[in-house]
């Protein structure tokens, strides 16, 4: 029976609305902590010291700052994501002159995804933007960077259209681009390629729960592999910003590849006195995270 577009659209609409909203319910937590270390590497160590030291400054809230903005970013991304999917399969059908229920290959339906992804990006950029400002609040006021009191959704998004106006909403969006356009052409190839295993031959729509849940995760875990250092420095970028003009990404790039591995150097801290640490960490907040501080030496005195 042939399926109704409209209909078919808002299947896929709904089917990524809930796996956007499962998505941030079970990853809220990591991802704070992702955005944490991927901004400030010098005050993180490792994963269960940025957990430690979250909990110590905000408390159990800490660990779901910036849920909101991620519940609608999830759910736009997954909606708009899977109801272009449909549309974009269709194009690369008529780009490689196929008839239009022909079944497509892995590789085309990878295609479809990254094309997908595109237009994704243009309502994921800014909720992501503010749901990474919330999850950094604390260390950039601890900076003296920004006003104490843009800690809700709404004092974000107040200080973005004052400062930047709409268009400030798009901050990092080629960072997005970036990393959404081939991150998904490697979600989806990974996601069809591991769908096609499992069926070994059968049809595909005859899988159950646990290969498709399966084969998401391995799409899931291409697409990180892929473009998990775009993403970082997506973060850093829309973090960063909000004390001032921030680099564009190839500079912001062309920083961490310079700089990044004389700042986990001089900022080490395996052998280094508590008191010596916490010392460092106040004096890189008050200078903005700057690499450059006097201060921050390889010895501690």
């Amino acid at each position: 029976m042939k399926s109704n577009p409209a209909i078919q659209a808002a299947i896929d609409l709904s089917a990524g609305a809930a796996g956007g909203t499962a998505c941030v319910l079970t990853g809220q937590p990591f991802d704070t902590m992702k955005v944490k270390m991927q901004t400030f590497p010098h005050l993180y160590r490792s994963l269960v010291n940025c957990c430690l030291k979250t909990y110590q400054q905000v408390g159990f809230r800490g660990f779901y700052k910036g849920t909101s903005p991620a519940l609608i970013a999830n759910i736009a991304e997954n909606s708009v994501l899977f109801m272009c999917y449909g549309f974009c399969q269709q194009i690369v059908r008529k780009v490689v002159g196929l008839e239009k229920n022909t079944k497509l290959s892995d590789l085309q339906n990878a295609a479809a995804g990254s094309f997908a992804s595109a237009f994704a990006a243009l309502v994921l950029c800014p909720t992501e933007l503010v749901k990474c400002r919330l999850q950094t609040m604390y260390e950039m006021q601890a900076s003296g960077k920004i006003i104490e009191g843009q800690n809700t959704v709404w004092s974000v998004v107040k200080s973005i259209m004052s400062k930047d106006g709409p268009l400030g909403f798009y901050h990092g969006l080629s960072s997005t681009l970036l990393r959404e356009v081939p991150g998904y052409f490697f979600f989806f190839g990974g996601y069809e390629l591991s769908r096609s295993f499992f069926a070994s031959g059968r049809s595909k729509e005859e899988l159950g729960p646990i290969p498709l849940m399966l084969s998401g995760g391995v799409g899931g875990s291409c697409l990180w592999l892929a473009v998990y250092p775009v993403d970082c420095i997506k973060s850093r970028i829309q973090v960063l910003s909000m004390s001032g003009k921030q680099a564009g990404f190839m500079g912001t790039f062309a920083s961490v590849v310079k700089n990044e591995e004389e700042l986990t150097t001089s900022t080490s801290t395996k052998h280094y006195p508590h008191h010596w640490w916490d010392r460092e960490e106040k004096s890189y907040l008050q200078h903005g995270g700057c690499k450059c501080q006097p201060s921050l030496s390889i010895f501690p005195p």
